[in-house]
């Protein structure tokens, strides 16, 4: 376990990857979303604003799943770190960083309440469709959507170490084709409706639930890919 808080440490030596690249990605976001509200707000617009800007610090994420590899990887094996303990303390750090941001998505919402949306009805951390189960779900959703983001990059980042950039250029495009046959197929089926539904259904918190069960399997695999990687 000692070992593995070790990877922990080792990813937090590089602060800008997990720390002030996402602080200061969030922090711009903010401030130009704010900016966009006041412009709005003076030229007449009524009734709440809700901006997508938030979702730029979680993006960043997936950058911060490739470089957790792609940066330490090579130097943890010449360290001896066992690729057993570099992908725990690797996923323990991402935890931390992505429950810290959560927490700040979270308190960002509880001062754009109490403040009337920064006095301007204009909201970045509040979407009322994630705080329909309050602020424990809210934090759940961005945490789980973070960790998404994390894992996805992470696995991307393996299969570029083990197999090389046209095996990752492939199973992407893979990727992207079966979705575009899923959609095909839902179309078909006229199931669009149902799918939608399904979605409104669950709430963000449920598909909050069922994204970590996706980030569990994506990790799995990363996990299997990893145990080959070349540094």
């Amino acid at each position: 376990m000692s070992r593995t808080l070790n990877v922990v440490r080792m990813q937090l030596i590089n602060r800008q990857t997990y720390i002030w690249v996402p602080l200061i990605v969030l922090g711009g976001a903010l401030l130009l979303t704010l900016a966009i509200y006041w412009v709005i707000q003076n030229a007449g617009a009524d009734g709440p604003m809700y901006g997508g800007g938030a979702q730029a610090p979680l993006w960043y994420f997936g950058v911060v799943g490739v470089q957790a590899l792609t940066l330490t990887f090579p130097f943890s094996q010449a360290m001896s770190v066992t690729r057993r303990e570099f992908y725990i303390g690797t996923l323990l750090t991402a935890v931390l960083t992505g429950a810290i941001l959560a927490l700040l998505f979270v308190v960002g919402g509880f001062i754009e309440q109490a403040t009337g949306g920064w006095g301007m009805n204009g909201y970045f951390f509040y979407l009322p469709w994630t705080w329909e189960a309050g602020a424990l779900g809210a934090g759940v959703f961005f945490f789980t959507v973070s960790m998404l983001f994390f894992v996805v990059g992470f696995w991307a980042a393996t299969i570029f170490k083990r197999f090389g950039s046209i095996v990752l250029t492939t199973v992407l495009i893979a990727i992207g084709a079966l979705l575009v046959l899923w959609m095909f197929l839902v179309g078909q089926a006229n199931a669009w409706a149902q799918v939608f539904g399904w979605i409104g259904g669950q709430g963000a918190l449920g598909l909050a639930l069922w994204g970590l069960l996706v980030g569990a399997v994506l990790a799995g695999i990363s996990y299997l890919t990893l145990r080959r990687a070349v540094p």
